[in-house]
């Protein structure tokens, strides 16, 4: 489990393929921040993104670790395909504060960032998501976007999508990778915990 709340900002260096067939997965080598990985050992579970992934090996003096990434959740996930920062949470402990949310690392869906600027001394993130994820999406809601827990400030239904802004302060462009956004860029999702089990039980009432 995670709380959506950012600790570390870490650089996916290179990737490579575990095979020769798309039903291959990759391997991600990512560095990570100076002492990040002081508490770390292999198994342990660190969200990238959002995504809950494992660590398969790991160089402490070298500040590098590496994951597996399965085909099926490549497919299911954007930004682990390509070099570049990310968001890094290591898996919540039974003694830490619950800052943001409950996060399981499993990604509901991609949505499309559609607008990306500045409003006052904040960002406007407005962001696009599928059909399915709309019955989840509530104003002053919780939702995570690339790991990063955040709270829904507007949603706008339509026939073809459901659109939602977010309200970003400076201190989260400034602790997390979301200040590489920009539209047209695609981000993980996931939904409030919550929210996926009020679904069940309505459904299951009709």
């Amino acid at each position: 489990m995670f709380t959506g709340i950012i600790t570390g900002i870490g650089e996916i260096t290179r990737i490579e393929s575990l095979g020769d067939h798309l039903t291959y997965g990759k391997r991600l080598h990512i560095t990570a921040p100076g002492g990040y990985l002081d508490d770390v050992g292999l198994g342990d579970s660190i969200a990238i993104n959002g995504a809950c992934m494992t660590v398969t090996s790991f160089d402490v003096a070298a500040m590098w670790f590496t994951i597996d990434v399965s085909a099926e959740s490549l497919d299911k996930t954007s930004g682990l395909t390509m070099t570049g920062r990310v968001n890094l949470e290591k898996a919540l402990r039974a003694s830490d504060r619950l800052g943001g949310h409950i996060v399981s690392g499993h990604v509901d869906g991609v949505g499309t960032v559609k607008r990306f600027e500045t409003v006052g001394e904040s960002w406007l993130l407005q962001i696009e998501t599928p059909l399915k994820m709309a019955p989840f999406l509530a104003y002053k809601g919780s939702v995570t976007v690339n790991g990063v827990s955040l709270t829904v400030n507007q949603v706008q239904d339509s026939d073809a999508a459901c659109v939602f802004d977010i309200n970003l302060i400076p201190h989260t462009l400034e602790n997390t990778a979301l200040g590489t956004l920009k539209p047209g860029v695609q981000v993980n999702l996931e939904v409030d915990v919550l929210a996926r089990y009020v679904e069940r039980m309505l459904s299951l009432k009709g």
